[in-house]
């Protein structure tokens, strides 16, 4: 149960990155970054929760689920 619960928020965690690497080159993003030299924050947001989910889905692969 642990292995299916780590594969999801592995899932979950690389969607949350490829969707703010793709708002990354939006026209809001492009303009933010160029004013204050940051990406907006919601862009922000699913890039860090996108690589926490990850990392998180993958321990849990590495770490749990084995056989007592």
């Amino acid at each position: 149960m642990i292995r299916i619960i780590g594969i999801v928020l592995l899932v979950v965690g690389v969607a949350l990155v490829v969707i703010g690497m793709n708002s990354s080159h939006s026209i809001a993003d492009q303009v933010s970054n160029t004013f204050t030299g940051r990406f907006t924050q919601a862009t922000t947001w699913y890039i860090v929760g996108g690589l926490a989910a990850g990392a998180l889905g993958f321990g849990m692969i590495a770490t749990g689920g084995g056989r007592k």
